[in-house]
């Protein structure tokens, strides 16, 4: 990493198991077990060559210790301490959502104390960042579905290809996003101010599309959807700098390359005087770069590395952003 603290990004190779999990509609743990078990190695030795590297030059080496699912995050910590182990160097554990705050750092240089919203097919959550080094603060999350997760299960409702995000959104731009008002989950003067919800969105689509008798308005339906649910996202996001007095928001996760979220975003934090930091969309959705970028930032900033024994959490809670030493 240079001086600057900035890390400069030399490769990013992605290795994705979209397509097999297209063929079940949605993600299978086993297979997505398996896929990053073939493409584990191989995508390690295009990297390094695409960097023009060797496995002597690696410093460190950080892998994604949770949350997640199991079985894919158990490949990439066995990988990983293999490598820590036959290269010498240390090893970091970090934090898949902490990793997608740090990745805006690659494209934008560093990150003052920021208000982000992580949002994905498992992750809806707002965190309040004072440094990539932590403590992260969670200041809300979702109760039921996240934002990705929901998007996947309305494409089905429309005969849309998963993962639903990209379609819904390429749909939306032919819809008109007042057609239908679909409803605004955890919005109400008594609800959790900083909690989503979006389950009943969900199933109000669904009960709009079975009361139909000819033809779905696809593009209607999806504009709509996509307006609801990007208007609880923004609408919170901002208020939560506000009440917590963060002048920087960050927006990360793979729902983050929505072109409408990204929009919205823009134009509410700057009617509230807000600066908006939003990844270029390829950094959004899981990647390599997202690790990298903050196992550097630990390197840089002295933290200590990761025990050889360190576990897979698929739980591990977003306060803790590097695994110090085994569980005992």
């Amino acid at each position: 990493m240079p001086d600057s603290g900035v890390p400069e990004l030399l490769a990013n190779e992605i290795a994705s198991s979209v397509e097999e999990h297209a063929r079940f509609g949605g993600v299978v743990p086993e297979v997505a077990s398996r896929a990053h078990l073939q493409a584990m190695v191989p995508a390690v030795h295009r990297a390094l060559a695409k960097a023009g590297l060797t496995g002597s030059a690696v410093d460190a080496v950080a892998v994604t210790a949770g949350p997640g699912l199991a079985g894919a995050l158990l490949v990439g910590v066995a990988a990983a301490k293999a490598y820590a182990a036959a290269w010498d160097v240390p090893l970091f554990g970090v934090n898949h959502l902490a990793a997608h705050v740090a990745v805006d750092t690659v494209q934008h240089g560093p990150l003052p104390p920021a208000l982000a919203l992580l949002v994905s097919g498992g992750h809806s959550s707002l965190l309040a960042v004072p440094d990539l080094a932590g403590p992260v603060t969670p200041l809300g999350a979702t109760i039921d579905d996240a934002a990705g997760e929901a998007f996947d299960k309305v494409a089905r409702l429309l005969g849309l290809p998963f993962p639903g995000g990209p379609w819904i959104d390429k749909a939306a731009k032919d819809g008109d996003r007042t057609a239908i008002r679909f409803p605004r989950g955890l919005t109400g003067p008594r609800d959790s101010r900083h909690d989503f919800s979006f389950s009943g969105l969900k199933t109000a689509v669904a009960r709009y599309v079975e009361s139909l008798d000819g033809e779905i308005p696809v593009a209607d339906v999806a504009a709509s959807f996509q307006e609801a649910v990007t208007d609880v996202l923004t609408m919170k996001t901002v208020r939560a700098a506000q009440e917590f007095g963060m002048d920087t928001v960050l927006l990360g996760g793979g729902v983050a390359a929505n072109s409408r979220l990204r929009e919205m975003a823009e134009e509410r934090c700057t009617a509230a005087g807000l600066r908006l930091r939003v990844p270029r969309p390829g950094l959004c959705t899981d990647n390599g770069a997202m690790v990298a970028a903050l196992g550097a930032h630990l390197v840089h900033t002295g933290a200590t590395p990761s025990d050889l024994g360190i576990p897979a959490d698929s739980s591990m809670p977003v306060t803790e952003i590097v695994v110090a030493g085994a569980a005992r």
